[in-house]
């Protein structure tokens, strides 16, 4: 089969400027309703990726997000918030746009179709055969991603992608791809509707999944997430009098001492109360 751009493609609708609010909405939430069923028949290849990334995040490797535009702000948006959730290090998971963080508020005019830049942002990272890079681009046609790859592959770096359209230049580059064919947009074209909504629900698969498996969660809890706001503190106290069978004044004086879910519960486990 040929390539073709799906993502591309006429909307199912038109004239949408004579429909109503409440038309707009219903419309645009039944695409909507499609995409986690595209998701689901990409679970074998999201499955591979994940475990290429587990093993290289056991071994002490690093996993990079690349890409541009929305791509490239999804990539960011789900590295940055595995800190604060699993207490990881800001330097395990790293998200690459083209263009710089200034892309990530305002889009820099051809920054996605340098051939150089992708490979460049990398090196800048030390990037090496432990790590993993993940390619990020709805189109699946993106210079500055899929260049990159390419010379992640010649130096024997493990390569995943996240694209929307099938049998794409990435996909062809990427040794383990995931392609979530969600058919043209609402409003044609504008890959941040399905598509953009597809690229979140499959990272938040891989990190999630990810950090279970490398064991930053016990039963369904976030044991090693950041206390950074009062909202969390008041999270990780109730894990701890819900764990221990504990007052609230009692867990929320072993998170003050100890500063992590785990650490207050192993403690009082092992008597340091």
């Amino acid at each position: 089969m040929g390539f073709i751009k799906t993502t591309e493609q006429d909307s199912n609708y038109n004239h949408l400027e004579k429909m109503s609010v409440s038309e707009l909405l219903k419309n645009i939430n039944n695409e909507d309703k499609t995409v986690p069923l595209a998701v689901a028949q990409a679970l074998p290849q999201i499955e591979l990726l994940i475990q290429q990334i587990v093993n290289k995040l056991n071994d002490g490797g690093r996993l990079f997000y690349i890409g541009a535009g929305t791509s490239g702000r999804l990539g960011i948006l789900d590295a940055s918030e595995c800190p604060p959730t699993f207490g990881v290090s800001h330097d395990l998971i790293v998200g690459l746009i083209a263009g710089g963080d200034s892309a990530i508020r305002k889009a820099v005019e051809f920054a996605e179709d340098s051939l150089t830049l992708g490979w460049e942002d990398l090196k800048a990272y030390n990037i090496n055969s432990n790590d993993v890079v993940v390619g990020i681009a709805a189109s699946g046609t993106t210079p500055y991603v899929i260049s990159a790859l390419e010379i992640c592959n010649k130096n024997n770096i493990i390569t995943g992608c996240i694209t929307c359209n099938q049998n794409s230049p990435l996909s062809e580059t990427a040794q383990f791809p995931i392609e979530v064919i969600v058919g043209p947009e609402f409003l044609t074209g504008s890959s941040r509707m399905k598509a953009g909504t597809a690229q979140k629900l499959v990272l938040n698969m891989i990190t999630t999944t990810t950090m279970i498996q490398l064991g930053h969660v016990k039963g369904n809890k976030m044991v090693d997430m950041q206390l950074s706001n009062n909202k969390l503190v008041d999270r990780g106290t109730k894990m701890i009098m819900a764990e221990l069978n504990i007052s609230e004044k009692e867990a929320k004086k072993l998170l003050d001492t100890f500063g992590n879910v785990r650490l207050a519960i192993q403690n009082y486990k092992n008597g340091n109360k």
